[in-house]
């Protein structure tokens, strides 16, 4: 199974489905067309928090998408909301680092 992520014209995910291994190839296409649900598609690894596969496999987009997560096309990354104003991204993982501490807001 692979996770993927709908992202609206601002770039935030809205929601984040499953699609089976025989799909994953052309999951954009699936969930969109197939199944109906237009809009814009993205994967994301399930497994992969600040650049890092927590399974030793090869990290994805630096973040596991999350709903209010933005979707950083340079980047190719999905990162956080950002947690106070005076937070800084870290480059290497995409999360907001605070007084020495990274922050991530929890994964419902």
């Amino acid at each position: 199974m692979s996770h993927w992520a709908e992202i609206d014209s601002n770039n935030i995910v809205l929601r984040v489905l499953v699609v089976p291994d025989v799909q994953e190839h052309r999951g954009n296409e699936f969930l969109s067309m197939d199944l109906g649900l237009g809009g814009r598609w993205y994967k994301t690894s399930y497994n992969t928090i600040g650049g890092v596969h927590q399974l030793g496999g090869t990290p994805y987009r630096k973040n596991y998408a999350g709903i209010g997560y933005t979707f950083d096309r340079n980047r190719q990354a999905f990162i956080p909301p950002k947690c106070h104003d005076e937070a800084v991204l870290d480059e290497a993982t995409c999360l907001w680092t605070c007084t020495n501490e990274t922050h991530t807001k929890e994964i419902a």
